[in-house]
């Protein structure tokens, strides 16, 4: 073992723990990081000639808190100088141990998106929540979300991102992506999840949504489709989806006690959203594409469902 600095002595003994401190310490516990680092390993570099790769969970825990504090590859090798509460959580003794360099966090983050493993990391954390009786099959609530993207031409191609587009939303307009996500109905836990350019309607996506043992299905009227409902009802599935009003003929007093009792159970999608969009920052898309912005969001996924029951999870006997 490394012997600890004064420096890191005297951070030990300091009287007051902060909110960031208190964060990684939950987080650290509930990332079931056998599991995923075992989906990583096999694509991760090995020992050899020329320089050798840093420790697999070392570089895991840094672009994990690039997620939970919104950083940018060159922010985040700052921060781990500036911030002893990260190195600890990376596990750097600063002095001691190489801090990674925006390179070497750039070339991390690439391997995933090469290889589609932020998306098994969603599956694999989905599957551990579901074995603790945590993530529910019983409902399906649908939505999505637009994150936004920067319509200046002044970069290097001289365009727009070519596979974001304009979406109106009420009288706004917007132009970006989409992040469609089908949660469980207990904790708003995503089970299921896509990103699409922004055009393409939320209703389009439902069936890529749903898991197929749902009893019952929970959207807004984004997701009214008479056709689609026929064809769940006749398999089983209670349709849930809000009532939508036509023309000349506006919602009755019975439709709109539907919608809200519909809402107790559907509001529950929102959390997720909540997490990623505003308590991490993540609202606008940080890459050129749809593939590179997807990988980002599936992390996002994983570490929002274990964040949302992070409680439950640090509870004895869990």
């Amino acid at each position: 073992m490394s012997q600890p600095t004064f420096a890191a002595l005297a951070y030990t003994n300091k009287k007051k723990k902060t909110r960031r401190e208190k964060f990684l310490e939950e987080m650290a516990q509930v990332v079931p990081w056998a599991a995923l680092l075992k989906v990583i390993e096999p694509h991760y570099p090995k020992a050899g000639h020329g320089r050798p790769p840093l420790g697999l969970e070392k570089m895991l825990r840094i672009y994990f808190m690039q997620q939970w504090f919104n950083l940018s590859d060159p922010a985040m090798e700052d921060a781990l100088y500036d911030i002893e509460s990260l190195r600890r959580f990376a596990g750097i003794e600063l002095g001691q141990d190489e801090v990674p360099d925006e390179t070497t966090i750039l070339n991390f983050r690439h391997l995933l998106e090469r290889h589609e493993l932020t998306k098994r990391l969603f599956v694999e954390v989905r599957d551990y929540l579901e074995q603790r009786g945590l993530l529910l099959r019983t409902g399906t609530i649908v939505d999505a979300t637009i994150i936004t993207a920067p319509r200046s031409r002044k970069n290097a191609t001289g365009q727009q991102d070519p596979e974001m587009s304009s979406t109106r939303k009420g009288t706004d307009w917007f132009f970006g992506m989409k992040l469609h996500v089908g949660t469980d109905t207990g904790h708003g836990l995503a089970h299921k999840a896509a990103v699409t350019t922004a055009k393409v309607h939320d209703s389009h996506m439902l069936p890529a949504l749903l898991h197929g043992q749902e009893q019952a299905l929970y959207g807004d009227t984004a997701y009214v489709n008479g056709g689609r409902k026929r064809l769940l009802e006749q398999q089983g599935i209670r349709w849930r989806v809000h009532r939508r009003a036509r023309r000349k003929a506006p919602l009755n007093e019975a439709d709109r006690e539907w919608n809200r009792t519909q809402s107790r159970v559907r509001a529950k999608v929102e959390h997720i959203f909540q997490v990623i969009k505003h308590h991490w920052g993540h609202r606008k898309v940080r890459y050129r594409g749809l593939s590179k912005n997807a990988a980002h969001y599936f992390g996002l996924l994983a570490l929002a469902n274990l964040y949302l029951v992070r409680k439950k999870l640090l509870a004895p006997g869990t």
